[in-house]
């Protein structure tokens, strides 16, 4: 049997912290599962850990992908796998660190492998869907994958478009692909699961104080660099970092738009309300499995 240990949680709630003890009593490895923090940008305003915990404590999958190169869930699940196997023989504790749920899921319960979907045709799905509204393109999707509208509210949007351009892309409906059985992790593996859920009072002013402490410790020009070089065409308009937390209030501030209180409190908003959906996810979706050893729920 072979123990891997996972820390997760919403934002602010105090991952890192707990990762670190737990990596100095364990001789632990602390492996990113956060969807932001793969990225080797805007290191600041998602919060990576920085250079004095990377100096006394391994860290992997932090930083490690450029902006532009897309990485779903199921690509994190192919990392981390491969990088828990290689600890494990090491002699290593593997402990799992992140907000991202999905992640989590897919480490722990397997994951049903999902095509991979062109841009062009992402985009002329969209497309379509701005010029027929909703009510339109459901029935649209209707046409060509019955069983998968028939699972949605027409004012779906998102999952009208995931099914509409799975099949455009492929011919086949994505409920076939979410037919196929998930990939289990090895079976000897079994998780050791901590959820930070602190009060909601608290988990608030922690999300404040951390946009405040990023404010003061270079998150605005981080930002400033990180715009020039995509003006500059080293980084795509499309790269899912551009919508990290905080990122457009401080633009609108830098460039004039709101004040610096305007743009801290809307960032401050954007993050306690993403805490808050965080929370709620971890709340509903991590629960007992055959391969888990526990879920302590600390607050």
């Amino acid at each position: 049997m072979s123990i891997i240990y996972v820390i997760a949680g919403p934002t602010a709630s105090g991952k890192s912290a707990l990762a670190l003890e737990k990596a100095a009593a364990l001789n632990g490895v602390i492996i990113n599962a956060d969807s932001m923090q793969v990225y080797n940008a805007l290191p600041i305003l998602t919060a990576q850990p920085g250079e004095k915990a990377k100096a006394t404590t391994p860290h992997e999958m932090y930083g490690f992908l450029h902006p532009d190169e897309p990485f779903s869930a199921g690509a994190w699940n192919d990392h981390a796998r491969a990088l828990i196997t290689r600890l494990l023989d090491e002699g290593k504790t593997p402990i799992i660190v992140g907000g991202t749920g999905l992640y989590i899921k897919a480490l722990t319960e397997g994951f049903s492998p999902l095509p991979v979907v062109p841009e062009a045709v992402r985009t002329r799905v969209t497309a379509l869907q701005q010029e027929l509204g909703n009510p339109g393109f459901y029935e649209a999707l209707k046409k060509i994958d019955p069983v998968m509208a028939a699972r949605f509210h027409p004012h779906h949007t998102a999952r009208l478009l995931r099914a509409y351009e799975v099949i455009e892309a492929t011919g086949k409906s994505l409920a076939e692909f979410q037919g196929i059985p998930p990939d289990a992790p090895p079976a000897h593996w079994v998780f050791d699961i901590t959820v930070l859920t602190p009060d909601r009072a608290s988990l608030h002013k922690r999300c404040n104080e951390r946009f405040a402490w990023m404010m003061d410790h270079g998150a605005p020009e981080e930002i400033e660099a990180f715009d020039a070089a995509a003006r500059a065409g080293g980084i795509s308009d499309k790269a899912l970092i551009h919508k990290a937390l905080g990122a457009g209030a401080l633009r609108d501030w830098i460039h004039g738009r709101i004040s610096k209180d305007e743009a801290v409190a809307r960032a401050q908003t954007e993050t306690r309300q993403y805490a808050k959906r965080q929370t709620t996810w971890f709340k509903n979706q991590i629960k007992p499995q055959i391969n888990i050893a526990q879920i302590r729920r600390i607050g």
